[in-house]
């Protein structure tokens, strides 16, 4: 049986579940796709490094206890080497999932371009390197023959980037717009029922779902690279986050939430890229007042949801969660198995 060897760069949340996954289901899981997954190198900004080439029991390892390092195991140290360890692995793909920079995409954007130009496969969560270095590391993956894959860096494990060019072939797309952003949504929603915008978002840092620093939810610096990524993918265009005209919804009063309410609107922080009637691409982030008819204003709570219009079927929504190291866990699978097809269909074409 086929096998992809795997460094995971980053282990917090998204990087641990997905060992988690290959731990608890990786017999049933290459029964199921006809490829077993082994990870044969870990980077940690808190654990340090651990290569084995041979494959590292992710048993051990996800039973570290608290403040542990990878000093103690063969093959380990204390301290992170990322790139040393991204040159030298063995590994066929990198998977990135470290914190994302929205300024320069940094050190995503590095680790994504040595894994290339080494001749790796990458799978990446992280927005940055795809809104703000996409085109130049697409490049690089086919000069090297190698994928760029990044379905998790817009909706998490609800697939986007592959629903549009797998679902929608033969389709016009003239808009994407979606709520992107599940923090956002759920402090709008939180305000629907009279509470402020402050204790909204202590709130939604208290349930996990805002970061101690909320500003890139709340004044929509995240929305913005999501859709960079969404204008450039689906639509064509080639733009940078500059091109994206931003509001967040900090100025969203209770007096706004209730008017809207009395004319049966609902506020929605939403991003949108579409086509102009000069052809070029327009592409915003601002709270929106949706009326009820509208297919993003029924998403509540965290979720996200996209909707494209076409020329031929109209409106088509997809709504899922937007967040969650499980479900974000899973946007990395679906990279590598989209990785394995590439592989397999190459070979078949050489055959």
């Amino acid at each position: 049986m086929n096998r992809h060897d795997l460094a995971l760069i980053g282990f917090g949340g998204v990087n641990r579940a997905l060992a988690e996954i290959i731990h608890d289901r990786g017999e049933g899981l290459a029964d199921e796709l006809g490829f077993a997954l082994r990870v044969v190198a870990i980077t940690d900004l808190r654990l340090g490094s651990l290569m084995q080439s041979d494959g590292i029991d992710l048993g051990a390892v996800l039973g570290m206890a608290d403040g542990a390092t990878f000093a103690g195991l063969t093959g380990g140290v204390a301290v992170p080497q990322n790139d040393y360890v991204i040159r030298s692995t063995t590994a066929d793909i990198v998977v990135e999932a470290t914190f994302t920079n929205p300024v320069d995409g940094e050190p995503a954007v590095s680790h994504v371009r040595a894994a290339l130009e080494s001749g790796k496969s990458v799978t990446t969560t992280n927005k940055g390197p795809v809104a703000l270095r996409g085109t130049e590391l697409n490049r690089i993956a086919d000069a090297q023959g190698v994928r760029f894959e990044y379905e998790g860096s817009v909706m998490s494990g609800t697939p986007v980037l592959r629903f549009a060019s797998d679902a929608l072939p033969g389709l016009r797309v003239s808009a994407v717009q979606g709520i992107l952003n599940g923090t956002s949504n759920y402090v709008l929603g939180r305000m629907e029922t009279g509470m402020t915008l402050a204790d909204a978002v202590a709130e939604a840092q208290a349930l996990g779902y805002a970061e101690a620093d909320p500003t890139a939810d709340i004044e929509g610096s995240d929305v913005q690279l999501k859709v960079v990524i969404l204008a450039n993918e689906i639509l064509g265009a080639d733009i940078t986050t500059a091109d994206v005209e931003r509001r967040g919804i900090s100025g969203i009063t209770q007096e706004d939430i209730v008017e809207a309410a009395a004319d049966g609107k609902r506020w929605k922080l939403i991003g949108t890229a579409r086509r102009d009637d000069a052809g070029e691409v327009v592409a915003t982030v601002e709270p929106v007042a949706l009326p009820s008819t509208h297919p993003l204003a029924g998403i509540s709570g965290p979720m996200n949801a996209v909707s494209f219009d076409t020329d031929l079927l109209g409106t088509v929504t997809v709504s899922g969660p937007g967040a969650g190291r499980m479900e974000t866990a899973y946007a990395l699978l679906s990279d590598i198995i989209a990785i394995d097809a590439h592989q397999r269909a190459l070979a078949e074409a050489t055959r």
